[in-house]
């Protein structure tokens, strides 16, 4: 492959940027050299890199390695990929925080679930290793064993829960076998509810699964029992699940972020709706995210809006960083219309590597970007992007998610039109949907995006996920090459306005109680309610707490809001004590209540002192009313004593002795 050095200097600037042709075998002196220096050192090779660690051990522990040959080289327009190589490059230089690990441990006990002779066959298998017990689920003629060597019962699940090491399964028509079965194996009387706790679960009955996006849940491993192939390829997988395993906490939460509810009251629901695991549950006024379940998928990340849940793995501003070096170097190297192309590991660099190995590469102009799952992606990554100078996204998806991408549609559909409304005309984001590597190469040549943003913004993302969306998004409207200030933004949006029925408000301000981010707010010298866009998320739990059902929710976003001043919605005249003259209450309101209750109401048929009571303040009341002697109980019957089962009892007992 070609390599254009002098395109990685104009990107990489101030590094030291030297070429090899063999450099892990004839030339392998020369990286010893380097790495003796001990700065800071970037190999373009990923598939040596287990050498390359070897040969510098202690000496340099900051080498990070990044691939440009499948990404870059091997393609039918590397002769040009010298600007994409300087992004990949820098891009690679860029560090990723450490992040938190969860710990999982599992003793190896296996409750392998099935329908016939298969299971206990994988049973037999796993016996040498594992802890085994078989559940057979409406059993029909299965054979008795010469020797009991683990349990074979009859059940069928009827809840599963938990995770490697921890699950909890309730079993129905529940019952052990009979000692003297003959031919065939009988039970003994069948019960509902058993429960039964195990470290795995190998699910061979051929039934629907258990658990919600199964593949993901740690533990729970399924086979159809059909395909023998597959049952083998699960058993072996099973035989290795013992001992202690640590996994990724890919979300970090902060509750006194969440805005899922308020005194009972549901607001935001956003992560609930799209974890395909299960692992979100709600947990009184906030939600909980259980580590162990979370499969990473990060949905959840990118739509809370208030940033209580935050993806690990990285977190939003390292990858923005990443996205910063990547586009930076690329544009300094002369490249142009640079296509980000979002992908995973697992799927996407695999599929990027058959391309290169076996078809045209990809696209100078393309700039792949790994990350642990696609939908991770948040709308602040998207609007850095595009303020950073990309001309375009692509997310590179299976043609068969392993799970819901609803999280990351919605992202899209958020994004679309702010796009659109600040002249960034075509098809800006889109997904590629495919296996097939050929497929890929032909869906980024169809991208034809040639607008990007004149002078690119180079602001550097810092802080939470919250603070990150608002600096890009303002610095993706100050690049635009069309800014608009006011954009119509798609139902649950995170940015939006409140609207107030002023008519129907009362100003009562539960709304203002309600409200967990501030947005909005009261005075304490006269009624008065107010609203601070740019601290609204649209969680709904003014509109759901507001009694009289006067606010509507507006998404759009503003970007005059960051710099705009609370503005009024409703204001009224404060109603004064007639007595003292404080302000206590809102004076419509009041005239209304004196209004409804004048004439009326028992304790207030005769006007005069008694309804001026209404105009006073809370004080004053007490006052005035121990001062007039006022008895609201005078005229009143007396109501009878409370029954007691004493009373009850000492009857029968006199009825006894007459």
């Amino acid at each position: 492959m070609s390599l254009d050095a002098d395109a990685v200097r104009r990107g990489c600037v101030g590094a030291d940027v030297s070429t090899y042709r063999r450099l892990c075998r004839a030339e392998v002196e020369r990286f010893h050299a380097a790495a003796k220096d001990g700065d800071a050192l970037t190999v373009g090779c990923t598939q040596e890199a287990p050498l390359f660690s070897e040969l510098a051990g202690e000496r340099n522990k900051q080498i990070s390695f990044v691939n440009v040959r499948e990404t870059a080289g091997w393609s039918t327009e590397g002769e040009k990929a010298g600007p994409k190589m300087a992004a990949l490059l820098a891009a690679a230089t860029e560090p990723t925080p450490d992040f938190p690990l969860v710990s999982l441990s599992s003793d190896g006990v296996v409750l392998i679930y099935g329908r016939d002779e298969s299971a206990i066959e994988a049973g037999k298998l796993l016996a040498d290793h594992l802890d085994v017990t078989v559940l057979i689920t409406k059993p029909k003629l299965l054979e008795p064993p010469r020797t009991t060597t683990f349990p074979v019962v009859q059940g069928t699940i009827r809840a599963a829960t938990g995770h490697l090491g921890a699950f909890v399964l309730t079993v129905d028509d529940y019952a052990t076998p009979r000692p003297s079965s003959r031919d065939a194996m009988t039970f003994e009387t069948p019960r509902d509810g058993a429960t039964s706790r195990c470290d795995l679960v190998l699910d061979l009955s051929g039934a629907p699964s258990l658990f919600p996006a199964h593949d993901l849940r740690d533990g729970y491993l399924r086979a159809d029992p059909g395909d023998p192939a597959a049952v083998l390829r699960a058993v072996l997988k099973a035989r290795d699940l013992v001992g202690t395993f640590d996994k990724p906490r890919y979300v970090n939460f902060t509750a006194e972020l969440c805005v899922h509810s308020r005194s009972k009251i549901t607001g935001c629901h956003r992560c609930l709706d799209l974890c395909p695991a299960g692992a979100i549950t709600p947990a009184g006024d906030h939600v909980t995210i259980d580590a162990e379940i979370c499969a990473g998928c990060g949905q959840c990340a990118a739509a809370c809006p208030t940033g209580a849940a935050s993806y690990a793995l990285p977190p939003a501003d390292a990858l923005l960083r990443k996205l910063r070096a990547m586009l930076m170097a690329y544009r300094q190297a002369g490249g142009t219309n640079a296509i980000v192309l979002f992908h995973d590991d697992e799927h996407g660099a695999a599929l990027i590597d058959a391309l290169a190995r076996h078809g045209d590469g990809l696209p100078a102009n393309t700039l792949p970007l790994a990350v642990n799952e696609v939908t991770q992606v948040g709308l602040e990554a998207i609007a850095a992007a595009f303020a950073y100078g990309a001309a375009g996204l692509r997310f590179l998806l299976r043609a068969k998610p392993r799970h819901d991408i609803l999280g990351l549609r919605k992202t899209m559909a958020t994004a679309e039109p702010i796009l659109a409304g600040l002249g960034f005309g075509g098809r800006r984001i889109a997904t590629i949907e495919t296996d097939d590597p050929d497929l890929l190469g032909v869906a980024l040549r169809e991208v034809d995006l040639t607008e990007a943003a004149q002078q690119p913004a180079n602001f550097m993302p810092v802080g939470g996920k919250r603070d990150v969306i608002r600096f890009a998004l303002r610095e993706l409207h100050r690049v635009a090459p069309t800014p608009a200030d006011v954009i119509v933004l798609p139902d649950g949006a995170p940015f939006g306005a409140v609207t107030v029925n002023v008519e129907g408000c009362t100003l009562c301000l539960s709304c203002v109680s309600a409200c967990p981010t501030g947005a909005l707010s009261d005075d304490p010298e006269r009624p008065m309610l107010r609203f601070t866009e740019d601290a609204c998320v649209q969680c709904g739990l003014c509109k759901a707490t507001c009694p009289e059902k006067v606010i509507t929710l507006t998404p759009q976003i503003d970007f005059r809001a960051a710099t705009a001043r609370s503005r009024t919605l409703k204001e009224e005249e404060p109603a004064l004590c007639i007595r003292c003259q404080k302000p206590f209450g809102v004076k419509s309101s009041v005239d209304r209540v004196a209004a409804k209750l004048e004439g009326r109401h028992w304790m207030y048929t005769n006007a005069g002192k008694r309804l001026d009571v209404i105009r006073m303040c809370a004080d004053c009341r007490v006052i005035a009313m121990s001062e007039e002697n006022f008895d609201p109980f005078v005229g009143v019957p007396e109501r009878p004593a409370p029954r007691t089962t004493d009373d009850y009892l000492r009857e029968r007992d006199n009825r006894t002795k007459s």
